[in-house]
């Protein structure tokens, strides 16, 4: 009987792998295979499970452990870097959302506070299914990856506030002036202390406990410290999952964090992954069959809110239409965070039992429609942006008819940026175009003659002359509008050199299909960059390896995709001198070789090594000639036969 929880925990695990491995193989976001695990698991479906408490214990745990890592990437400076779409963007979608949903609320539930909560709980979206699936996609640095990102961060953040004011809202914390009074004193003293301990205790702690160099004491001091804010704040009224994130950040401002976070993954993960599943075991089957009109109504209705006050919000941003609705209809799905946030109304009798297995139903609908949506929202928004997109922009108004022969520059990040750098102090004259109004706005103030605009529209290329220009360089993380940009600058110009950069090497081919005439993958340029100095490393002639990689860019960079088995080896590879090395020795007062020059000491013939470069003060001496002469402190470094090392360092040594 004791082993009925470790059994039960068997068979969640079991079964997860083999749906797990169901969803890989169909490319659907795990989070939907947890959640359909807990079904068959659970009461309401093969009732192969029991501990359905136990389970949810675990859970808990799990998503303390997730707002514990949250707090630990959570990076003031990105913050700063990305405050204003955090702040603007995310708040707009939250309260829109709310405000929307509760007004919908608001006719079928009486109570106004009872709305303004399920407003809260639509208003969150899954950043654990986002994440991951722009993770996998490589479009978290793409322009709607961002602003994904930042409303992501706003909302993982407000939560905690949520979940604070639910029992206010519920009316069982007394006059609602004087809890929030409370509410806001108890924050302050808790971020006094997180000031405190991030500053002075937790680094000597840590700095102490790193010291012994013992991975299991470093373990139990991180999660001491996670648990320890927890108890705390639970003492003092306020949500532990606020302690849990709090701890996090505590944690974030030390050299340390990285390391903790590495420790604590691996437990997070098995954690959080129960969370999902017991809320799996909670959905009545039964229930979602005889209410299933509701359930898809309200999933209906919850899809349309979202991707508006989505699209409305990023848009208040000033960002193009197709960014706006690509993330916008990326975020109408119902987050993880809301099954807390829900928990929280049950307890404080928010909900009716009815009413939260509807929720159940729309949260797990609108999740496993997430991977449809994040599909269909390209193709949506790039046809909707065109009848959409703002006419101001359209025709010649703005126009520079000054420029000919210049460069366009799409996308002013690292790449753009070092090549406006480099062709202003060639003095060749070039525009840019970018999305981001505060980048445009920051530059123009600068000098920079630079364009807002989305670059897949024939109108913002004609405000750059695309008609004049000699060579337009596209430098943008988002591998859709790179397509769509290339074919219509080729367009627009046939005889324009278009230079494009890309992340992989398999977008090569299509984009010289699209009318590129030059594709520099960054993954196989880097790859180039560590082979070529490997070669060197080897000692094979500069002038081989410089032919063998121009062979490959020539070759669109086929070898590094699939090398054949009878392909030719690089001349000069065998190469190597594995009985010398290179070694370096400080010249002493009392030294032998002390103010003598190199002609004198005749050390190839008497001893056997050869000086490369000498190192005095802060002057280097490479190739010293016959009449070099050594000096006290002068630091050689020599090319000798490794048998000989130990023989030369007698001679260096002190007399």
């Amino acid at each position: 009987m004791e082993f009925k929880f470790l059994n039960d925990v068997i068979i969640i695990f079991a079964l997860s792998i083999v749906i797990l491995l169901i969803f890989h193989r169909l490319k659907l976001p795990i989070i939907i295979g947890f959640l359909i695990t807990g079904i068959f698991t659970g009461p309401f479906g093969f009732g192969l499970v029991d501990s359905v408490h136990q389970v949810e214990v675990l859970a808990e745990i799990g998503i303390l452990l997730l707002l514990f890592t949250i707090g630990i990437e959570f990076s003031f400076k990105e913050m700063l870097q990305l405050k204003r779409s955090v702040l603007i963007g995310g708040s707009l979608q939250v309260v829109f959302t709310t405000i929307i949903i509760a007004v919908i609320s608001y006719s079928i539930v009486p109570d106004i506070n009872e709305a303004i909560f399920i407003g809260f709980l639509v208003a969150l979206s899954s950043t654990a299914i986002l994440l991951k699936s722009y993770s996998e996609k490589g479009e978290i640095e793409t322009p709607h990856g961002k602003i994904l990102l930042s409303i992501l961060i706003f909302q993982d953040i407000i939560v905690v506030p949520m979940i604070l004011i639910t029992p206010i809202l519920a009316g069982i914390e007394g006059d609602f002036g004087t809890e929030m009074l409370m509410l806001f004193l108890k924050i302050v003293g808790v971020l006094i202390l997180v000031l405190f301990g991030t500053k002075y205790i937790v680094p000597f702690l840590l700095h102490i406990v790193t010291k012994t160099k013992s991975r299991e004491l470093f373990l139990f001091t991180i999660i001491v410290i996670c648990f320890g804010v927890v108890w705390f704040t639970g003492e003092l009224g306020l949500s532990l999952a606020l302690g849990a994130f709090l701890a996090g950040l505590i944690i974030s401002e030390s050299e340390y964090s990285h390391q903790a976070l590495s420790n604590i993954m691996p437990f997070r993960d098995a954690f959080s992954s129960l969370f999902f599943v017991s809320i799996g075991m909670l959905l009545d089957i039964k229930f979602l069959y005889e209410n299933i009109g509701t359930a898809l109504l309200l999933t209906g209705i919850v899809l349309l809110v979202k991707s508006f006050t989505g699209v409305t919000a990023i848009k208040f941003l000033q960002l193009p239409w197709r960014i706006s609705i690509i993330a916008g209809l990326a975020l109408a799905q119902v987050g993880e965070f809301s099954f807390i946030l829900a928990k929280t109304g049950l307890s404080v009798g928010f909900l009716s039992d009815n009413f939260y297995q509807n929720f159940l139903a729309v949260s797990i609908l609108t999740m496993s429609l997430t991977p449809v949506l994040l599909k269909v929202s390209p193709v949506l928004g790039n046809k909707i942006a065109a009848v959409l997109r703002e006419t101001k922009n359209a025709g010649d108004e703005g126009k520079d008819r000054h420029l000919e022969d210049h460069l366009i520059i799409v996308g002013f990040g690292i790449n753009g940026r070092n090549l406006a750098r480099a062709a202003t102090s060639a003095k060749i004259p070039f525009v840019v175009l970018d999305v981001n109004p505060d980048t445009v706005k920051e530059e123009k103030e600068k000098g920079t003659n630079i364009i807002f605009g989305d670059a897949v529209y024939p109108e913002i290329l004609h405000q750059a002359n695309i008609e004049k220009a000699r060579i337009v360089v596209i430098a943008i993380n988002d591998p859709t509008a790179v397509q769509r940009t290339v074919a219509l600058v080729k367009s627009e110009n046939s005889n324009v050199y278009v230079i494009v950069r890309t992340r992989h090497v398999k977008e090569v081919e299509t984009l010289i299909e699209l009318g590129a005439d030059e594709v520099i993958p960054e993954e196989f340029e880097t790859s180039i960059e560590i082979f070529s100095r490997v070669l060197a490393k080897y000692l094979i002639p500069r002038n081989q390896i410089e032919k063998f990689v121009n062979e490959i860019r020539a070759d669109s960079y086929e070898m590094f995709r699939s090398i054949p088995k009878d392909v030719s080896p690089i001349p000069y590879l065998p190469l190597n001198f594995p009985d010398l090395e290179i070694c370096s020795f400080i010249i002493n007062d009392d030294s032998l070789f002390a103010d003598k020059s190199l002609s004198e000491l005749d050390l190839r013939n008497k001893y056997g090594f050869s000086i490369l470069a000498i190192k005095r003060n802060s002057e280097v001496i490479a190739n010293p000639t016959a009449v070099t002469v050594l000096k006290s402190g002068d630091l050689i470094f020599v090319l000798t036969e490794h048998d000989k090392i130990s023989e030369l360092s007698k001679l260096f040594k002190e007399q």
